[in-house]
């Protein structure tokens, strides 16, 4: 620690001292709140519509930010009618950009009551409250690959963060990418991609356009062994990285596992892959306790119960949405949740809902608590 970093510190303690019950942060927070030590916020410097329904935000991370690598994500909140709802975002920026500035890059989704918000509505200047960049969907730093990046829609946001770091510095490596969107309009960075492969000729781009051109179904023109056959011929020297929707990771999967490619495929997903719940199932009603208090309301069989809290205008504590942080994870206290990724049935009280994957399998009540301020 510097010399300056450990006379600030000491200051600052003596100062939270006088401060009690809150700290110098909380005040110095009033006048800058990027600032601040006690959370980490981020300015909205720019919005910028990449589509008719994608927009890159620029956002100014505050003290106690630290570095990402491309291809990492981090949480993002919003406050919506008084209440603050949490979603992971790919950061889109490359870690060598110079002005201290990072870019996530949004996707309005059917009924996203956040993507919208965040679309349509967020103005710049709004200070926004953030997590630290985490994941693993990363390219090892030290060992030469030979990339394929296979992506679709707004799966394009990790991958683009790495392709700009490799531009940036000047060591991009042979990379082969095929993206899918339904028009060449519904591109996210399609000019840039187009120049990118255009000034870097190791970066070879394809795009496939589902929905234009030709006249049979837009399937015909999905994810599988023949196209890759065509679009990437040595796919099977090559390590793969790949982020989208469900279908095509699914079919990505599919077709590496057959063909012993596993340990060389890494997946990155905006959602939870979700187990079939059977046709006969029923849901029931859904019982959040919090602070003694009890709100209920009616919830089927496939939705999250975390959304359900929601609707019934709750706030609960929550992160990726996806099972994976685990920071939903509320106590069942009586009744019958599943597992909407596997299929199993939760009836012990006291055990761990993770309620972001989780839906109601008959009446149940669940013990929630109040988020933190």
């Amino acid at each position: 620690m510097s010399l300056m970093s450990t006379a600030r510190s000491r200051v600052a303690d003596v100062v939270n001292l006088f401060a009690t019950p809150l700290q110098a942060s909380h005040y110095v927070e009033l006048v800058n709140p990027l600032w601040s030590s006690h959370k980490l916020q981020a300015r909205v410097e720019e919005v910028w519509d990449e589509t008719a329904d994608a927009r890159t935000i620029t956002l100014r991370p505050g003290r106690n930010w630290r570095r990402h690598r491309a291809g990492q994500h981090l949480r993002l909140g919003v406050p919506i009618g008084g209440r603050r709802f949490t979603r992971t975002y790919s950061i889109s920026s490359s870690p060598e950009r110079r002005d201290g500035c990072i870019t996530v890059t949004v996707k309005v989704l059917d009924g996203g009551r956040m993507s919208g918000h965040l679309v349509r509505n967020l103005e710049v200047g709004t200070y926004l409250p953030i997590g630290l960049p985490q994941g693993d969907f990363v390219v090892p730093e030290s060992t030469p690959v030979r990339p394929l990046f296979i992506t679709a829609g707004s799966g394009l946001t990790p991958v683009m963060s790495m392709l700009r770091t490799w531009d940036i510095v000047g060591n991009m490596p042979d990379v082969a990418h095929i993206h899918y969107a339904p028009h060449r309009y519904d591109v996210i960075y399609g000019a840039e991609l187009v120049e990118l492969a255009a000034r870097r000729p190791r970066y070879r781009y394809e795009a496939v356009l589902t929905r234009e051109g030709g006249d049979g179904p837009s399937t015909a023109r999905h994810f599988d062994r023949a196209q890759l056959d065509a679009l990437c011929p040595d796919w099977m020297e090559r390590e793969v990285w790949a982020c989208g929707p469900q279908s095509l990771l699914a079919a990505v999967e599919q077709h590496f596992e057959a063909a012993g490619r596993s340990r060389f495929l890494h997946v990155e997903r905006f959602r939870a892959a979700l187990a079939e719940v059977p046709a006969d199932a029923a849901g029931g009603r859904a019982t959040f306790v919090i602070d003694g208090a009890p709100v209920s309301a009616d919830a089927d069989a496939t939705t999250p119960l975390l959304r359900v809290a929601e609707d019934a205008g709750l706030n609960p504590e929550h992160g990726c949405r996806m099972g994976i942080c685990h920071t939903c994870d509320i106590p069942l206290v009586a009744g019958r949740v599943r597992d909407l990724r596997t299929g199993d049935v939760i009836d012990e009280p006291g055990q761990l809902v993770q309620i972001c994957i989780s839906g109601a399998a008959g009446d149940c009540e669940l013990a929630l608590t109040a988020p933190a301020t």
